[in-house]
């Protein structure tokens, strides 16, 4: 897998990977499948241990991208957003082949392919190594979608946000009831908690900050989808 040490938050399908490096954890975004899907690979660097967020599709691709920052004989933790298809095509392919404890939302994980070792939800953590993510259950696109924080001890916070937060909106829900939970959910579970300079992930497209989305919060609450 050719790596960017670049980091823009920006990939391409079929393209290089990109790596930030930070100050105990390294984060490597790679683009995988039809749906232009995010996966990513978190680094514990003392350890060596990683957590792989989303099994989304091309198993190989993934696990190339797992090796080439690490090995898949250190993923220990895979954690899934949430159960829509387009995240979980390469699920059952990777725990198969690397077996690593993993973990989803309650709510979500009778429709997996896989039964998580572990559900996890609001002030649960996911350790890799020495280091660790929090859990945000975000209720709306998904019952059971959730967000995963890693705080930086030298710097910003970093959250991966599935489908639940994108630049411009959150993704789609089915009726106004599920876009006002996860509306309410985002206003007080991520912008009421979390500082502007806080990087988002996202399960596709390019990377932004709650900074520049915090401004159009009403606009997304108005138009009510």
């Amino acid at each position: 897998m050719d790596l960017l040490d670049q980091y823009t938050g920006h990939v391409e399908p079929a393209g290089p990977a990109a790596r930030r490096d930070l100050q105990d954890v390294s984060i490597t975004k790679v683009s995988v499948g039809p749906m232009d899907n995010n996966a990513y690979v978190l680094v514990d660097k003392a350890t060596g241990q990683a957590l792989l967020i989303d099994a989304a599709n091309e198993t190989d691709r993934l696990l190339d991208t797992v090796d080439t920052v690490a090995s898949r004989d250190t993923l220990s933790a895979l954690a899934t957003t949430h159960k829509h298809w387009d995240h979980i095509q390469s699920l059952e392919d990777v725990v198969g082949a690397v077996h690593p404890s993993t973990y989803a939302h309650e709510k979500d994980a009778p429709e997996l392919p896989v039964t998580p070792d572990h559900t996890v939800g609001d002030d649960d953590t996911v350790s890799f190594g020495n280091s660790f993510v929090e859990i945000i259950h975000l209720d709306g696109h998904t019952p059971g979608s959730i967000a995963l924080l890693y705080r930086d001890p030298a710097g910003s916070a970093h959250l991966f946000t599935g489908d639940s937060l994108f630049p411009g909106g959150h993704g789609k829900t089915a009726t106004l009831e599920h876009h006002e939970s996860l509306m309410n959910d985002l206003e007080h579970k991520v912008f009421g908690r979390l500082d502007d300079d806080t990087h988002v992930y996202p399960g596709h497209g390019d990377d932004t900050t709650l900074g520049a989305e915090r401004p159009h919060l009403p606009e997304w609450r108005e138009r009510g989808w």
